[in-house]
């Protein structure tokens, strides 16, 4: 069957327009749409591109869709060409049944942006069913003195289709005594009457069977047939009467089944067989029958089935009364069934987008309806959400609602949102219908990561192993995904002569710290830089923090004797007067640590000497002096060993040997070493009065010439300065030739000069001790040099 398909559009005198975040309504046009029941699935309707003025493009880029409250999606609609075309058969009679016009109501959903138009799909009617009589034999009993031009009421024939395919005509088989005539009844609904046109004779007919037949409008005509079969009976004069020839009733439609609608009464003034009433349906439907039954004797009229005002509210059913004798009457009966709040609302969902995406302005959320089947205040419908969600409920036109963001969403706080839609009638009582959606909130990369600490102070060892973990740098990003997975690197140092490169590295993964190399504390004691952190978001986040590594000392550096040198080929030898008193200060070993702390702390310790009692070290300063008065019986040379230890752990030492001459004076010639002394006794051994005599004029001759030198040292000394104090050049020798200015803090406890002469001749070198000169003056002095070395307290240069 080919559909023909119209389109109009119905102008209206009054436009208008609704625009209400974002939802626009076509209220000035409305799109109807023509088609003939039975057409086949596939059809073509419309294009709606072209209705609309919208490119094919254009169209199927705004999403569009068709909604409707059919259970069944009659259209459907072809984004890419915007042909409307028909999803499946109509059946005109299973959609409207009786209604006409039989109108189908849609909606046309754009979705980018928001827009909806409204829609009609009428189906039209075609001659697809034949007119039907319930009962195919109809029996009458007429009185053979029944006058003609009498009428009676014949059973009408049904027929699904309208308009001009509906019941049109009634016509009766050729005979002599009947003719038939039609009546309207004024609501659509045509009757057929069998008219008497001769006067019967039972003698003559006692019977006749007459073909009645119905006919539609529809080209092709259709009919239906029924057999009338008259039956001639004896006189019965008077004909049952009904108290009321109209009855009218309300009946809520949650009465229940079996429950009394009405009572109709009849009365007939004959006696026996032909007064006896009997009631019964005359003209019923298949719909009325099945809803409602009458007891033939009472005339109760009682529901068969359960009422429903949405599908039925008004029933007009034609109730026969029959007496005995075959004469009837007839009433109306009309039952206006009344709503009962018995249908829940009904939300109806059109467009719903989830997740959304956090910091978005005002967001369209869903787009829904809602449709009561009720009537009355049993339809009117409030439509509401939780106070405490970030959403809010809009009203629109037709009982449309859309679902919006009231403030832009943060994920960090709520990830999603469980929203229930209630719906409330205002019936009695009311019912309601809940709908719960869930929008999920999407991440957007808002949130640099966090270090958890400002800044880091990382301590490690010296003499490390190199790829040493060191420690770790952490930070955490609270944005979800890629978007909170952090990397960490190492930023460029403000100093660009730092090696960071070559000292630590980070693992971008999880921020663990390494050191490259084996750090040395004397060389690097702390070095600080900057991390950062970045997430994987587009654009990332970053943040920075400040780690400071300090080295800490580990005692891998053993005490270094800087007096008296030990890296020269001839030893040291120190001058002892032999009048020196207990406490006279021989010598004083200095000494120096490279490490610090308890790692440079020096202690000092005879370990060796020629006569164990004749001389002691003090532990801190590293001062050696007599203990005992010296005597002629002790040696004129000693030998000391002397131990220099730190107090690290392990300690380490270093030892250094010292060389004392005993003298009986400043000016007694210097006596040879022992080598040559051994030489020259190997040679020709002295006589020994000799060797005294030339001893004692020496002494005194030495004694003389050293007063009178170190009274002239003292003029010069005095003239040079206090600055100078600690100074005296050396003609020559390996040794430089100054002072060796120790100061008094460490290890040290007082600060001393010592002048030296050094003999080319012979290769050896002499201290000659003489008592401080100012010492107040030469301790700041020896104060001042020691400063110089900011790592050790106790180091002194020669």
């Amino acid at each position: 069957m080919e559909a023909r398909v119209v389109r109009t559009v119905k102008k209206r005198q009054v436009l208008f327009l609704c625009v209400f975040l974002g939802v626009s309504w076509a209220g000035a046009e409305q799109l109807r749409y023509f088609v003939e029941e039975e057409t086949e699935r596939g059809t073509f309707l419309a294009n709606l591109a072209n209705d609309l003025g919208l490119g094919v493009g254009e169209l199927s880029a705004r999403g569009p869709r068709i909604v409707s409250d059919q259970n069944m999606p009659f259209l459907l609609l072809d984004p890419l060409t915007g042909h409307l075309l028909l999803n499946e058969k109509l059946d005109r009679e299973e959609l409207c049944g009786p209604t006409e016009p039989c109108v189908l109501p849609f909606q046309l959903l754009l979705e980018k942006p928001l827009q909806i138009f409204r829609a009609e799909l009428w189906v039209r009617d075609i001659n697809d069913h034949s007119p039907v009589f319930l009962d195919r034999e109809i029996t009458l009993k007429i009185l053979e003195s029944t006058t003609p031009g009498a009428a009676f009421l014949l059973e009408s024939a049904q027929d699904s289709d309208v308009g001009t395919n509906n019941l049109r005509n009634y016509t009766i088989s050729p005979n002599a005594y009947f003719r038939i005539t039609v009546h309207d009844s004024g609501e659509g609904i045509i009757y057929p009457e069998l008219v008497l046109d001769r006067v019967l004779d039972r003698e003559e007919v006692l019977e006749l069977t007459l073909t009645l037949t119905a006919l539609d409008g529809g080209s092709p005509a259709r009919s239906g047939t029924a057999l009338v079969r008259i039956l001639v009976l004896d006189i019965n004069d008077n004909i049952p009467e009904f108290v009321q020839s109209l009855y009218k009733v309300q009946v809520p439609e949650n009465s229940p089944v079996g429950s009394l609608v009405v009572t109709v009464s009849a009365r007939d003034l004959d006696t026996g067989s032909n007064g006896e009433i009997v009631y019964a349906f005359f003209y019923a439907t298949e719909r009325i029958l099945k809803t409602f039954q009458i007891n033939p004797t009472s005339g109760n009229l009682h529901l068969k089935a359960a009422l429903n005002y949405e599908e039925m509210q008004t029933y007009t059913l034609t109730i026969q009364a029959k007496d005995g004798g075959g004469l009837s009457g007839k009433c109306t009966v009309m039952v206006q069934v009344t709503d009962i709040n018995d249908n829940p609302p009904e939300l109806l969902m059109s467009s719903f987008t989830s997740p959304i995406k956090e910091n978005s302005p005002e967001t369209v959320v869903a787009v829904f309806r809602i449709r009561d089947r009720d009537s009355g205040n049993n339809a009117k419908t409030v439509c509401s959400i939780p106070d405490d969600l970030p959403f809010v409920l809009k009203p629109s036109i037709e009982n449309y609602y859309t679902l919006v963001t009231e403030s832009p969403l943060d994920r960090e706080k709520r990830v999603e949102y469980n929203i229930t839609i209630t719906v409330t009638d205002m019936g009695t009582p009311r019912l309601k219908t809940q709908h719960n959606i869930t929008v999920l909130v999407s991440d957007v990369n808002d949130n640099a990561p966090a270090f958890t600490q400002a800044s880091y102070t990382l301590r490690v060892r010296e003499n490390n192993s190199p790829a040493l973990h060191i420690g770790t740098v952490s930070a955490t990003d609270t944005d979800a995904g890629a978007n909170a997975q952090v990397t960490y690197s190492l930023l460029p140092p403000a100093d660009p002569h730092v090696p960071l490169v070559s000292l630590v590295s980070i693992n971008a993964d999880n921020g663990h710290l390494f050191a490259l190399r084996s750090l040395d504390y004397e060389a690097l004691r702390a070095f600080e830089f900057r991390v950062g952190a970045a997430d994987r978001g587009s654009p990332p986040l970053s943040s920075q923090a400040l780690v400071r590594v300090l080295v800490e000392d580990d005692n891998d550096n053993a005490p270094f004797v800087l007096y008296p040198l030990q890296n020269t080929s001839a030893p040291c030898t120190e001058l002892l007067p032999r009048a020196a008193e207990p406490g006279y200060l021989v010598t004083k070993v200095v000494a120096v640590d490279g490490d610090a702390g308890q790692n440079a702390w020096l202690s000092y310790q005879l370990l060796k000497a020629t006569e164990p009692g004749l001389f002691g070290v003090w532990a801190h300063n590293g001062e050696v002096r007599t203990a005992r008065p010296l005597s002629e019986r002790d040696a004129a040379r000693h030998r000391l060993l002397v131990l220099v230890k730190d107090n690290g752990e392990p300690p380490l030492s270093a030892s250094v040997t010292l060389h004392v001459l005993l003298v009986d004076g400043f000016s007694q010639p210097h006596l040879p070493p022992p080598e040559a002394e051994a030489e020259a006794a190997a040679a020709a051994p002295a006589d020994p009065l000799t060797v005294y005599l030339v001893v004692a004029l020496a002494s005194v001759s030495s004694l003389f010439l050293f007063s009178v030198l170190v009274f002239v040292a003292v003029r010069l000394c005095g003239r040079g300065g206090a600055a100078r104090a600690g100074r005296c050049s050396v003609p020559e020798g390996p040794f430089p030739g100054h002072l060796v200015d120790v100061s008094g803090t460490g290890t040290l406890s007082h600060s001393y000069q010592y002048q030296v002469r050094l003999r080319g001749d012979l290769g050896t070198s002499e201290f000659k001790f003489l008592k401080p000169i100012i010492p107040n003056l030469a301790s700041q002095s020896i104060g001042r040099e020691v400063e110089e070395y900011p790592s050790y307290r106790n180091d002194s240069s020669f």
